[in-house]
């Protein structure tokens, strides 16, 4: 595999394969800035990418530094050596191992509901800019079922209700799982099921985000 440098970091660049192959081409034309951290370039769209996780919550995944003196299956050797060279594991199946670089991101997450409130705070005072629509990506280090991605979703159209400026949409990120909550209005009498779609992510997917989210083609 031929090695390509993006100007994107990891887990942006996975974002955005995970919104253009799961959701649709409407992502395909995303291209990494800063606030938000993707965004069409005709001002279309513009979602934030973050991540959350519960304090005092660790991975059950290994640190993995080095591969010096460990027993390593032959299947998973070359996968194994692609951590340690480039810092990452994140989405890799199989593995239950995160990179160097991978664990400092997640030592800066903060709590699920937490960050959506920083993030609703910023956007409704303009620090993303001007769109037509806003997005956000959460990178959700704790597992989550259905209940807990619903008490999320009414806990964010509460915050927005009123706001002029809103996220539209909440994507909710687990390696084999994106849930997509729609908030573009507060009509709570639609209920909140109606609004949550589940995608599974299958292994087969997930390895090809995890290398061309490194710059492999």
């Amino acid at each position: 595999m031929a090695y390509r440098k993006f100007d994107t970091c990891f887990f942006e660049r996975y974002a955005q394969l995970t919104l253009e192959t799961i959701l649709g081409e409407n992502f395909a034309g995303l291209i990494n800035k800063d606030r938000p951290d993707l965004q069409k370039e005709d001002g279309t769209l513009g979602i934030e990418v973050t991540r959350a996780m519960e304090p005092n919550k660790y991975s059950s995944n290994q640190l993995l530094k080095e591969l010096a003196g460990m027993h390593i299956k032959e299947e998973y050797k070359a996968d194994m050596e692609c951590i340690v060279q480039s810092g990452y594991g994140y989405g890799l199946p199989g593995l239950n191992y995160t990179g160097l670089l991978e664990e400092e991101y997640w030592k800066l997450a903060q709590p699920l509901q937490r960050i959506i409130t920083s993030k609703i705070e910023k956007v409704a005072k303009g620090f993303y800019g001007k769109f037509n629509e806003f997005g956000l990506y959460v990178f959700c280090r704790d597992l989550l079922d259905l209940s807990q991605v619903e008490t999320v979703l009414n806990y964010t159209l509460l915050l927005q209700d009123n706001l002029d400026l809103r996220f539209s949409n909440l994507y909710l990120s687990q390696t084999d799982t994106l849930y997509v909550c729609n908030l573009s209005d507060n009509f709570f009498s639609k209920g909140t099921a109606s609004r949550v779609q589940v995608y599974s992510v299958p292994d087969n997917l997930r390895r090809d985000f995890f290398f061309k989210s490194l710059g492999y083609k």
